[in-house]
């Protein structure tokens, strides 16, 4: 499991790209036949990707943690973005359909993942954040995530938030998850620009092509920094930045939210005349 510590706005001032690149961006989310997993102290959250092809992958509990299994004091938020595949909660088989999301309660003993065809492999992004209650556990088709338009063409902001973890959905205890899909012709995401004190967030950028980047935009607004990001990678956004980003093509995103309340809309907009 990657370790990433908290880091103070003032610090991140003088990061070279390398360090920016080093201390928020997750580079590889997904590889065959691994889970692979970043566990950043910003409110504790955990990032990754799950990529069964050839066999069943069991989510454990690693060191880091100190449980006797992986969901012992955690739950858990589970998009799949690949083909079809099966996760196995404590011997309950859920099937999961692309873009089809699983919320996991606490106190769940064993998660097994396996994709249905090795040759069009499920691959399932996962976000979990500590719990102190268990909720029950739900399947949520992609159909029935909450959509939420928003933006315009003229902006080139037009996008659907589908929420799938969200108080209008499900209760959770503090995990939030959803994906926003853009349509043709648009390009900035999350807009109009803003920080949420009280929450931290995880963006896993994808559905774009090998030549195609994602300007993704962080720092406060005084002191705005820039990390350039391929298809299926993830960035830690502290509570303290902005986040946003435009890419060279239409493009979606998962982002999983967890921290002091689920309130959405909770969010100190940025004047765009402020920032530098």
């Amino acid at each position: 499991m990657d370790i990433r510590y908290c880091s103070h706005p003032d610090d991140s001032k003088y990061y070279t790209t390398e360090e920016l690149r080093e201390k928020y961006l997750i580079e590889k989310v997904f590889e065959d036949d691994k889970i692979l997993l970043t566990y950043s102290h910003q409110d504790r959250m955990i990032a990754g990707g799950v990529k069964p092809v050839n066999k069943k992958l069991t989510l454990q509990a690693q060191d880091e943690l100190r449980a006797d299994y992986f969901l012992q004091r955690r739950e858990l938020g589970v998009i799949n973005i690949g083909g079809e595949g099966i996760i196995t909660l404590d011997g309950k088989e859920y099937v999961m359909k692309e873009k089809d999301g699983l919320y996991v309660g606490m106190g769940v003993k064993e998660v097994v993942f396996a994709s249905k065809d090795s040759k069009n492999p499920a691959k399932f992004y996962i976000n979990s954040s500590p719990a102190h209650v268990s909720y029950e556990t739900k399947h949520i088709p992609f159909e029935k995530a909450r959509k939420v338009p928003l933006g315009d063409e003229k902006s080139m902001n037009k996008r659907v938030i589908n929420q799938y973890i969200h108080p209008e959905v499900l209760k959770s205890c503090q995990l939030s998850m959803g994906m926003t899909v853009l349509e043709e012709g648009s390009s900035w995401n999350t807009w109009p620009c803003h920080t949420h004190e009280r929450r931290m967030e995880v963006y896993m950028y994808f559905d774009l092509g090998d030549d195609d980047r994602v300007f993704h935009i962080m720092g406060t607004p005084e002191e705005t920094r820039h990390i350039v990001m391929k298809n299926e990678q993830a960035v830690i956004s502290p509570s303290w930045s902005i986040h946003c980003g435009f890419a060279t093509k239409r493009y979606a995103f998962i982002w999983g939210m967890c921290g002091e309340n689920q309130t959405f809309d909770d969010m100190d907009v940025c004047d765009l005349k402020t920032f530098k």
